[in-house]
């Protein structure tokens, strides 16, 4: 039996997951999931069992991302248009430290980097 990887869970959120797992299900689509490696090194993935529905179930798995990125655009768009979604400056002025400190974090990358020329000359 030949394997047919549908996708890779790595980075995928478990509402997501549940929601093509639902997907596959309503289609009569025969998967398995193989979970994701304790370390980390491997993720989990869905399966496809036959190779006669790898193609409708990619199509499927294709106008599902579609449809959940539309989804999320307007989502956001009506978060926007609300004021639930803060500015860059809304942060900064929320929580200053935070700015300090990445602000430091690169002036030290930067110096790091540029140390070894810095000595040279």
């Amino acid at each position: 039996m030949k394997r047919h990887l549908l996708l890779n869970l790595r980075h995928v959120p478990e509402d997501e997951s549940a929601e093509i797992r639902a997907l596959l299900a309503l289609h009569e689509i025969a998967f398995y999931e193989t979970e994701a490696n304790r370390w980390g090194i491997s993720a989990g993935a869905i399966w496809i069992r036959q190779e006669g529905e790898v193609d409708r179930a990619r199509e499927l798995l294709a106008n599902y991302q579609i449809e959940r990125q539309m989804r999320a655009r307007a989502e956001f768009a009506a978060a926007k248009r609300e004021g639930r979604v803060e500015s860059f400056w809304q942060q900064m002025r929320r929580e200053p430290l935070r700015l300090v400190m990445i602000l430091f974090a690169i002036a030290i990358f930067i110096a790091l980097s540029l140390w070894p020329f810095l000595l040279a000359g």
